[in-house]
């Protein structure tokens, strides 16, 4: 089996992964322009608009593909330009003076003008916007429109993420409407035609402002269960799996005829507390919970020798990663004590609204066998993503939820008590405050470190394990991405022989 590993620092986990972009396989000179790529995916979108609870799969298949933002989140997690010419920052902070690109058009024919960005950001800011990113622009106090080439943001108080936070933002056409089931980005792919429960094809679009994709045409594959889509890689059906969901499938890839990459994960699976609600608005039980869990005994039965453990909501390529495992260590009769201090020493039971797909069922079923070990008894209750969607994270009607959370630098939700998991603490909204008005890079890391460790102490939820990132493709294939930061999933440069 040839494996290509980008592991290490961050800095060397980004240069290997930009320049090499693949495990191994074609060259340009061998490729064809007119290529079909074939991905699979286990993430279909809910819908098209990322405002709109689009889901993980709107992020994979559209993001960079179809829409661009005024920057682009790399595959190291450096913020760039792209359709932004240049920003002028004052001296202040609170204002943010922006130069479009004047050659860029929307895959209607329209040009792309500040109308456009400014209807875009509002669009996430919007009261019906679902967007997770939505709180991040709360400082923003106005947007002007001076001319067709130019923004201005101005904000009520300083945001050192500004830029990184914009580069969420999909640039849609002002004139686009309804944007759930179609769309009018600007990136190197128009959508084509998306069949519901089966695939979602994008096309090279021959106008597209910057480089050409180097393949014609991109078509997403969904499947539902992790063995169909290994299945359909093996017979041809699809050239790559953007993330294998199983250790126990990569025997079967073994041999010249495939390639293995494992890169670096930003998606946390957390045991989602309600924070709200008794008996989980009460740290001890929280903790006791955590410590009656064999974390590196769950990696171990879902990931093998992948995966990293983690003891909070940070992941080891963000600035202000802690190792935090030791906080809520897996200790039963520590559990049991901390149950008794809480009043519950008989134990209680909850129920564990569980996602329908891989891995959640299996660690469901883990959690329940061993918090009956310290008398918690958890129903399961299984949920497809819609219904997670609308009832966990929109209704926030639950006790305890698990979920993957994908994006980096996303500790400071915990700041924001209106999040699903409703933790509500004073001292950690004030630091995520200062952190994100901080002046300097080290005064955001030293308040966000504080963060990590107030969260973990509380043990505002159980951060279980860090998935590995472990992308699966024909030999023939190159030019994809193996890092698997936010879930985007670049398509433009992948190239077959």
């Amino acid at each position: 089996m040839r494996r290509t590993r980008f592991l290490g620092a961050l800095g060397a986990v980004a240069t290997l992964a930009l320049v090499a972009g693949c495990a191994s396989g074609a060259t340009d000179d061998t490729a064809s322009e007119d290529a079909t790529i074939a991905i699979g995916s286990l993430y279909e979108p809910t819908n098209l608009s990322n405002t709109q609870g689009g889901g993980q799969g709107v992020t994979e298949a559209l993001t960079g593909n179809v829409y661009e933002g005024l920057y682009r989140l790399t595959d190291d997690g450096e913020v760039e330009p792209l359709l932004a010419e240049d920003a002028q920052v004052s001296d202040d902070g609170l204002t943010y003076t922006v130069t479009l690109r004047d050659d860029v058009t929307f895959h209607s024919g329209d040009p792309l003008t500040s109308a456009d960005v400014k209807s875009s950001v509002e669009a996430v800011t919007a009261e019906d916007s679902v967007s997770a990113r939505k709180s991040s622009f709360a400082t923003i106090a106005d947007i002007a429109t001076p001319d067709d080439q130019t923004v201005v943001f101005t904000l009520s108080q300083r945001s050192i993420s500004f830029l990184y936070n914009v580069s969420y933002v999909w640039i849609v056409n002002d004139e686009a409407g309804d944007i759930t089931s179609t769309e009018d980005g600007t990136g190197p792919y128009t959508l084509d035609e998306w069949k519901k429960g089966s695939t979602l094809t994008l096309q090279r679009w021959d106008d597209y402002w910057g480089e050409a994709a180097k393949n014609a045409e991109v078509v997403y594959t969904y499947f539902t269960d992790a063995t169909a889509e290994n299945n359909a890689l093996l017979t041809g059906e699809i050239d790559v799996i953007t993330s294998v969901q199983s250790p126990d499938s990569l025997a079967q890839f073994e041999g010249d005829d495939y390639v293995i990459s494992e890169g670096t994960s930003t998606t946390k699976e957390l045991l989602a507390f309600n924070d709200r609600v008794a008996p989980f608005d009460n740290a001890q039980v929280r903790k006791a919970v955590y410590s009656a869990i064999d974390t590196a005994k769950l990696l171990d039965s879902i990931w093998g020798d992948y995966g990293t453990l983690i003891g909070s909501m940070v992941p080891p390529t963000d600035p202000w990663y802690e190792d935090l495992t030791a906080v809520n260590p897996y200790d039963v009769e520590l559990s049991k004590d901390l149950l008794a201090q809480a009043g519950y020493a008989d134990g209680f039971t909850f129920t564990l609204d569980t996602p329908s797909y891989d891995p959640h069922p299996a660690v469901a079923e883990f959690l329940q066998s061993q918090l009956a070990e310290v008398g918690i008894t958890v129903e399961i209750n299984t949920i497809s993503a819609d219904e997670w969607y609308t009832k966990v994270f929109k209704e926030q009607d639950f006790e305890a939820t698990l979920q993957e959370h994908v994006n980096d630098r996303d500790v400071v939700w915990y700041g924001n008590p209106d999040f699903y998991w409703g933790y509500d603490d004073a001292q950690v909204q004030q630091w995520v405050s200062e952190a994100e008005q901080a002046e300097t890079t080290d005064e955001q890391t030293a308040l966000l470190k504080q963060v990590n460790e107030k969260i973990a102490e509380d043990a505002a939820s159980v951060w279980l394990y860090l998935y590995p990132q472990l992308v699966v493709a024909s030999s023939d294939l190159s030019g994809y991405p193996v890092n698997g930061l936010n879930s985007q999933f670049f398509a433009y440069d992948i190239v077959k022989s």
